[in-house]
């Protein structure tokens, strides 16, 4: 068997000739770029989201009424009528929490197909931390705080990624 003499630089890529610096320049512009796309998308991603969730809170008592003497238009008079409340309150709160978190997750995975998880990830953890802060601040059973901590944010996020690479075939997947 014959063995092919090799050149020197065989295997070493030559790259095309330019001027020194504008390569690099043009990268980190478009690297910036990019970064401040994403981050824009994302805030209005995460906008939009808290927009649905606040619509639907703000219409649950007039599809579900309160109970009788309970003012819920206040985080004091959450507070005073929690007792008061039965397990159909609870259902439009969760509604909300889930389907902002869904739909913000979906438009973040739809506008930024190559960084959606990244996108979806942060509105999900996003919105866990203001469920958190609910948690805390209005008194709620444990079972509603199970189920909206555990099933209204992370996995509603993963859920509007599915949805989105879903619908637009499969591009928000990646």
């Amino acid at each position: 068997m014959r063995v092919r003499a090799q050149p020197k630089d065989a295997g070493l890529r030559r790259e095309p000739q330019a001027v020194p610096g504008v390569g690099y320049v043009l990268s980190a512009t478009l690297r910036a770029m990019n970064t401040i796309k994403f981050v824009l998308l994302t805030v209005v991603a995460l906008f939009v989201g808290s927009l649905v969730n606040g619509a639907i809170v703000s219409i649950s008592g007039a599809i579900i009424p309160p109970p009788a003497g309970a003012d819920f238009t206040t985080e004091a008079g959450l507070k005073a009528s929690a007792a008061l409340m039965e397990p159909k309150h609870f259902i439009l709160p969760w509604l909300a929490h889930a389907l902002g978190t869904l739909v913000g997750a979906f438009l973040a995975s739809w506008w930024q197909p190559t960084r959606s998880l990244r996108a979806v990830l942060i509105i999900g953890v996003a919105f866990l931390v203001g469920g958190i802060m609910m948690v805390q601040m209005i008194p709620s059973p444990w079972w509603f705080i199970g189920a909206d901590l555990g099933l209204a944010y992370l996995p509603m996020a993963l859920g509007g990624r599915w949805l989105a690479g879903r619908i637009f075939g499969g591009s928000a997947r990646n």
